[in-house]
């Protein structure tokens, strides 16, 4: 078996794998095709094609990642308009401060002229 089908044969095994549900796992992948535990931890392209399956799959082997995910992006999404907020509100007590500063001065001014 030369290189470049091994790679071929390994995304036929994952696809296989995902498609009949079954966990993506090293030693399952050494069984369906008779490769050695080292050819999948050296070789970078089979290990990033098992990352991207084991992360394509997570999701429908663990529900509970998906609520949290949905959970998740509801808290960040509450918390984003929060900041949309409270951003509004300093630049107004920005403008009020500056505002009272320029008061403050004037009435300094007139203190000092009534000396």
């Amino acid at each position: 078996m030369k290189y470049a089908p091994r790679k071929v044969y390994i995304k036929m095994a994952i696809r296989k794998m995902l498609e009949e549900g079954d966990r993506i796992s090293v030693p399952q992948l050494m069984k369906m095709t008779g490769l050695s535990r080292g050819f999948f931890y050296k070789n970078p392209t089979v290990r990033a094609e098992i990352s991207r399956a084991l992360e394509e799959q997570a999701g429908t082997i663990d529900p509970r990642r998906n609520i949290l995910d949905k959970a998740m992006g509801g808290r960040i999404e509450l918390l984003e308009q929060q900041v949309r907020e409270l951003k509004q509100e300093n630049e107004e007590l920005r403008k009020e401060n500056r505002k009272l500063r320029k008061g403050l001065g004037k009435q300094d001014r007139s203190v000092f002229r009534n000396l």
